[in-house]
């Protein structure tokens, strides 16, 4: 069980972040971001996961900026709740909530290499830490919505990065992804059958063949370049 503690970004800005640490020494540094659902259970269930499995795992609270304390669940009243809440934190003046994620990479490099990966809107942060950042290894989105879109798809990362895609996704057309694809092929786009938010096990979305596939071809790819 991790706990959360109060990082500092290069602006003075205050949030916290929910830090999971391995029982020995740590194989790799890992910052995880959440969903438009806060770091709410899953994101720390995700985060001890990846503690358990040696790694010192960092999940800011990306929404702080915003709104302080957010931890919702899946309903379409969360969603809206969400959602609100992310157009609100894409709307901060540059660089936003970028600066946030840079303060949890640093911390988490006490682990050693730095990864990162993100579901949903945290997958398309992901992206953007990948193509913008510092100090990051390797970055693994996760069905990043917005990430296939003609002004993120114009980016160039600048560590290795495995993206996860659902072929059934009503918020992420699989053309895009074919798009995307074509214009990263060093990227390795891994699609899934099944539909938007296959990996959290609170949602109704949830495929498990999926979900733990993807997992493994995380692990390996957090391996490979951690370490």
């Amino acid at each position: 069980m991790g706990q959360f503690v109060n990082l500092t970004a290069a602006d003075g800005f205050v949030f916290p972040a929910y830090v999971a640490q391995p029982s020995g020494t740590p194989k790799g540094g890992l910052v995880v971001l959440q969903e438009i659902f806060g770091v709410n259970s899953h994101i720390r269930a995700v985060a001890d996961g990846y503690a358990a499995e040696g790694y010192f795992v960092v999940a800011p609270s990306t929404f702080h900026r915003v709104q302080a304390g957010v931890e919702i669940g899946y309903t379409e009243a969360d969603m809206g709740a969400g959602m609100a809440l992310k157009a609100a934190v894409e709307a901060l003046p540059a660089p936003g909530v970028l600066a946030d994620i840079q303060a949890a990479v640093d911390h988490a490099a006490q682990g050693g290499k730095v990864g990162i990966l993100g579901y949903c809107w945290g997958g398309l942060l992901t992206w953007r830490a990948a193509c913008t950042l510092s100090g990051l290894t390797a970055a693994v989105p996760f069905y990043g919505g917005g990430m296939t879109t003609e002004a993120e798809v114009a980016r160039q990362p600048k560590v290795p990065v495995m993206a996860h895609f659902a072929d059934q996704d009503r918020w992420i057309p699989l053309d895009s992804v074919q798009a995307f694809q074509k214009a990263h092929p060093q990227v390795p786009v891994r699609l899934y059958p099944a539909h938007h938010g296959f990996n959290c096990d609170q949602r109704g979305s949830w495929d498990a063949p999926s979900a733990t596939l993807a997992r493994e071809r995380t692990r390996g790819f957090l391996a490979q370049h951690l370490g």
